[in-house]
Order: structure tokens, then C-alpha cells, then sequence
């Protein structure tokens, strides 16, 4: 049966109570908040890096730029146009000549449609050159896992954990090999469409956990090795690590429903961004041998009616000197795609499996069977629609 709205609504109205009483504790722990943030705005960086160095265990960042002079941490863009052509005449000042590139990827898993475990991963990527002339790259590459490859006795098993691994890893693997095809570039920048901090990994077992962390540290590793700009885009964020800075400068009661994006948002404008902090996580972090403190971040508007983006580099970005002219190409994207890089974006719409696609698979794979006399069954579910299609 369908949802009843009145059942919901008198519910909700009964314990209406307890959803102030949260509402109200969280705001007065918030104001706490933006006051601790307007006073360190206030602090010359030498003082804050004394303070922070005089705090033991996960401190949750470091400061690598000054807060002083800033409005509650803001650095602003002061990036105001009239109109659209405006601002895409200045994407043009900043991008004509640099390539942007992204990768993303899709997936059929195994299920009981079919006799024999298999799966598909697709990747997708796209490379924009911003030049006149409107050249750009893209294309997809393809793996069949195998009941080898998922592990499994029989299609009963639950393998999308392995498939999801395969993806991530396929997506890295692109990305490494375009770093290393453009060495020493830095007309350059390569979208990772995540953190660079893999936090998710650490609900995962030993196996899988290292199997991430090897692929993060293989990006990381072929962007400082190579000297090409890598950058974690992340456009909803949860992290807390400036939100744990402040908790512990200011001794401020623990929050974890306040979030860096939250706290920050009210001060931003569009192409306003945060001073450049060093994440410092214990967690998946301590995983990361020479790289564990090599993460830097910063927070930026990039629409007018939402919460800010994390951008994450690795640090010897910042330190060469690069990161302002990174900010940048990323306010271009942001421009193209209206509220969202348009390189990642393009790549996403580029690897999507759909589900003609997940029917032309079965399709093809059953014919290869018949062909290789290798027993394979379709469900009759799975018939009919191939029928009534």
C-alpha cells in the first residue's frame, strides 16, 4: 500500500518537540563555531602553527596559509560579472590551452539472472584541451570479470564488492597513465572525482582496505613523481577536519552533526575559498606510509545556493607555488558545467551503463556461450523481457 501523508504528518507533529530541541542545541553549537572561526581569522600564521604544534593526537588540520586578515577564514575571490559572456570570457583567459581530464565508471554486477557469475566495468573518460578549434578526447575501456575474478562458488554470492574495486581501480589506473603521458606538464590539471583521503576504505577488511590504499598511493605518488596537478574534487562533504581544529584550539564542546561546509557557508561567496590547510586524520591515514601527511585542502564556493566544494591537492602542489593558478581552472570548469566541473561531468555521461547496454551485455554474452559451448542459463525473468523488447 501507498504511503498515508496524514499518518506522517501527525507523527511528525506529535514529536515536533524533539526536532526543535535537536534544531536549537545544534545552532547554539554552531554560533560556538563561528565564533572560534572569527577569532582564529584573526591570529598571524605563526601563532596558529605554535598553537597547533602544542596539540597532541588527530588535530584534524594544519594551517599552511595564514587565516589572519580574513573574514571568519575566507579568503574572496572579489569575482563579480554581469553576465554570462563575462565569465566565460574570463574561463577563456585561464583555460585556453589547458587540458582538463577526468575519468568515471559504470557497472553491470552479477546477479541470478544469469547461471554463471560475471560482471561488467566500464570506465569513461575526457580530456578538454581548451583550445578554439574544440578538439577533445573521449572514449571508454572495458573488463569482463570472470567467476575467477569475482571469487565466487555461484551466482548466489555477493560479489559487488569486488566489482566496485575493479571500477575504483580501473579509474586510477587511467588516471596514473595520463599523469605519466604528461609528465613534467603543467598546462594540465586531472580531475579525481572523490577524496584523496579514502576514509570509505576503512569499513573494509584488511584485504580490500590495502587494495584502496594502494591505489590512492599510486595516484599520489605519479603526480609528485611526474610534477602534474592532481586535484580531489568533492562536491558534497562531510568532513569535520577544520570543524576538530577548532574544537581542539578553542576547547569547544564535540559536535559531530557540524561539518567544515556548514560552518563556512554563510561567510562564502561564489569563487570565495579557505585559506590552504594539511589534512591530519589518524584513520585510513596512518595506511598511507610517506603520503599520510602529503594531503592538502580547502573549501570552495562554487554555487551561490549550496554548500561549499572540498578540493584536495597533494601538498607538493601547494608548495610549487601552483595552487592559486589550480583554483582557477577549477572556477573555469565550475563556470562550464554551472555548479559542477564540466570535465567530470562529461566523463560521468561518457561511462554510464544504461539499460540497453545492460541488455545488449546479456545479448552477447549469451551468443558467445552457444558459440563456446560453455553452459550458460538466462532466468525467465530475463527471458521475457528480452522478448517483450
Amino acid at each position: 500500500m501507498p504511503l498515508k501523508p496524514s499518518q506522517i504528518q501527525a507523527i511528525l507533529t506529535a514529536k515536533r518537540e524533539d526536532f526543535e530541541a535537536f534544531n536549537q542545541k545544534a545552532l547554539m553549537l554552531l554560533e560556538k563555531y563561528c565564533e572560534a572561526l572569527d577569532e582564529l581569522s584573526q591570529w598571524p600564521l605563526g601563532k596558529l602553527q605554535k598553537e597547533l604544534s602544542q596539540q597532541s593526537g588527530e588535530i584534524g588540520a594544519r594551517s599552511l596559509e595564514t587565516c589572519e586578515g580574513s573574514s571568519h577564514c575566507v579568503i574572496a575571490s572579489n569575482l563579480n560579472w554581469q553576465s554570462r559572456e563575462q565569465s566565460i570570457a574570463w574561463v577563456r583567459d585561464r583555460l585556453t590551452g589547458i587540458s582538463t581530464f577526468a575519468v568515471d565508471g559504470s557497472q553491470i554486477f552479477p546477479g541470478k539472472d544469469v547461471s554463471i557469475p560475471v560482471a561488467l566495468v566500464q570506465i569513461g573518460w575526457f580530456e578538454n584541451p581548451h583550445l578554439e578549434r574544440g578538439d577533445y578526447d573521449k572514449d571508454i575501456e572495458l573488463d569482463v570479470m570472470t567467476p575467477s575474478d569475482l571469487r565466487v562458488r555461484n551466482s548466489s554470492e555477493p560479489a559487488d564488492r569486488r566489482v566496485n574495486f575493479r571500477r575504483f581501480e580501473m579509474e586510477t589506473q587511467r588516471l596514473v597513465r595520463y599523469i605519466e603521458e604528461h609528465s613534467d606538464r603543467q598546462d594540465c590539471l586531472v580531475f579525481f572525482d572523490g577524496s584523496l583521503v579514502g576514509t570509505f576504505a576503512e569499513a573494509f577488511d584488511a584485504e580490500f582496505r590495502e587494495e584502496y590504499v594502494k591505489c590512492f598511493l599510486h595516484l599520489l605518488d605519479a603526480s609528485k613523481t611526474h610534477r602534474v596537478p592532481l586535484v580531489g574534487f568533492i562536491d558534497t562533504t562531510y568532513a569535520r577536519d577544520l570543524t576538530v581544529m577548532l574544537q581542539h584550539l578553542f576547547e569547544l564542546p564535540d559536535s559531530s552533526a557540524i561539518h567544515d561546509a556548514q560552518l563556512l557557508n554563510r561567510f562564502m561567496e561564489w569563487g570565495d575559498r579557505t585559506p590552504f590547510f594539511q589534512c591530519d586524520r589518524t584513520g585510513i591515514l596512518r595506511y598511507y606510509g610517506d603520503q599520510r601527511d602529503q594531503i592538502a585542502f580547502c573549501y570552495l564556493k562554487t554555487t551561490r545556493d549550496s554548500y561549499p566544494a572540498r578540493i584536495e591537492m597533494p601538498l607538493w602542489l601547494y608548495e610549487a607555488g601552483l595552487a592559486d593558478r589550480v583554483m582557477d581552472w577549477i572556477r573555469g570548469e565550475v563556470i562550464i558545467g554551472s555548479g559542477y566541473p564540466y570535465v567530470i561531468e562529461t566523463a560521468d555521461q561518457t561511462a554510464v551503463l544504461q539499460a540497453d547496454d545492460r541488455q545488449a551485455f546479456f545479448r552477447i554474452l549469451q551468443d558467445w556461450s552457444e558459440k563456446e559451448e560453455i553452459t550458460l542459463r538466462l532466468s525467465r525473468k530475463m527471458i521475457s523481457k528480452k522478448r517483450r523488447r
